[in-house]
């Protein structure tokens, strides 16, 4: 086990986007979570913001932790520079390998992967399972539809406010990080070289 302060578990795209504005904040995630003395969680690709994220947590003396699938080793082209890099049988394995090394989450923008991974984690959290806070980095507003949709999933009956308020959103990735890391009563040990 690492002497790492918290671990982030980050769910987001094996494609970069169309905005560029989604790789920055990939990197701004990174760069928080090094600076921080945190540890990435991830899925171990090489490709798209979760290659970004990984190589500016590496890039600023972090650790990293991926987790991946046999079947996607070449499909997504394993990050084999990770601090750990778990190969296992199946996407279950992976997920649950994710959320037991994680002490908070949050999703950047993705595909399917990265809401399928967020809405079980946050299912997960209405049930009890755990207890571990949950973000939605909503940069340049990719998830304003989502948001409206869960809003009129509440206004519809079948959400409750307390359901919406298990997952925090927000466009500047410090801010939500920091929450987050606070959220969980996690340890921030700021680094003396943060910039």
């Amino acid at each position: 086990m690492s002497s790492t302060a918290f671990s982030i578990c980050v769910y987001c795209g094996s494609k970069p986007g169309a905005n560029p504005l989604f790789t920055a904040a990939a990197v701004a995630v990174g760069n928080w979570i090094a600076y921080h003395g945190g540890q990435l969680v991830y899925g171990g690709g090489s490709g798209g913001l979760m290659g970004t994220v990984a190589d500016a947590t590496l890039a600023a003396g972090g650790r990293v932790v991926g987790i991946i699938p046999k079947a996607l080793v070449e499909k997504e082209w394993a990050h084999h520079g990770c601090t750990e890099l778990h190969v296992v049988e199946n996407m279950h394995e992976r997920k649950r390998m994710m959320a037991e090394h994680a002490d908070a989450f949050v999703a950047l923008p993705g595909g399917l992967g990265t809401l399928e991974e967020l809405f079980e984690v946050w299912t997960w959290r209405q049930l009890g399972y755990h207890d571990k806070p949950i973000g939605l980095l909503n940069t340049a507003g990719y998830y304003d539809g989502l948001l409206a949709f869960l809003a009129q999933a509440m206004q519809r009956g079948f959400l409750g406010e307390t359901q919406l308020g298990l997952v925090r959103a927000d466009p500047e990735p410090a801010k939500l990080l920091g929450e987050l890391v606070q959220a969980g009563g996690l340890s921030q040990a700021r680094r003396l070289d943060q910039i």
